[in-house]
């Protein structure tokens, strides 16, 4: 069938675009300035860097830069705990000196959350966050993905949609047979 080729394709694109090799970098861990440009009634309350994340961005896998070089595991695992179930935590400091300028006397962690939506509010809630005199920068790391994770995740993805999709259809019905049965009593009303 033409169809399951074309997610084979699609998935294979994608996992070469999350797989980084050394030539590639990885940029997309680095921390972007904050956006002063916006116009007033667009600004929040909190100062924010522009990026949009695809699904295939998103990721259960988040790595967790400066967190002070003073043991704290425990400490930013039980931090991280708050916004789900954490399957993992190890410390890839080394491994992230080679690809990436890291701060100085600071270590770098990936850490594996069972949903991607536990990862999301870690990123929301912890990012920028001040930690026992460091500054906590989280990005996503799709490249600790594996085939079968992405897999996993794109076809989660699309099932989420298509449940919104039949829960607006219904709600967009039921509203259209509300105001159908209002206004033959609007007409009814008038007419007296």
């Amino acid at each position: 069938m033409n169809h399951w080729v074309g997610n084979v394709n699609t998935i294979d694109r994608i996992s070469s675009y999350c797989v980084m090799d050394d030539t590639r970098g990885f940029t997309h861990h680095a921390r972007q300035k904050y956006c002063l440009n916006r116009l007033a009634y667009r600004r929040g309350r909190r100062l924010r860097a522009v990026k949009v994340y695809t699904v295939a961005n998103e990721s259960n896998h988040l790595l967790v830069f400066g967190v002070p070089k003073i043991n704290l595991k425990q400490e930013i695992k039980c931090k991280l705990k708050r916004c789900g179930e954490v399957e993992f935590i190890q410390a890839v400091t080394e491994e992230m000196a080679l690809k990436v300028e890291l701060e100085a006397f600071t270590d770098v962690y990936h850490v594996k959350f069972t949903k991607v939506q536990a990862a999301r509010l870690a990123k929301l809630y912890l990012d920028a966050q001040e930690f026992y005199g460091g500054i906590l920068h989280i990005s996503y790391a799709p490249e600790y993905e594996s085939i079968n994770e992405l897999r996993q995740k794109l076809s989660q993805r699309k099932a989420e949609t298509n449940h919104r999709r039949n829960v607006n259809k219904k709600a967009v019905l039921t509203l259209a047979s509300f105001t159908q049965n209002i206004e033959p009593s609007e007409k009814r009303i008038k007419e007296s």
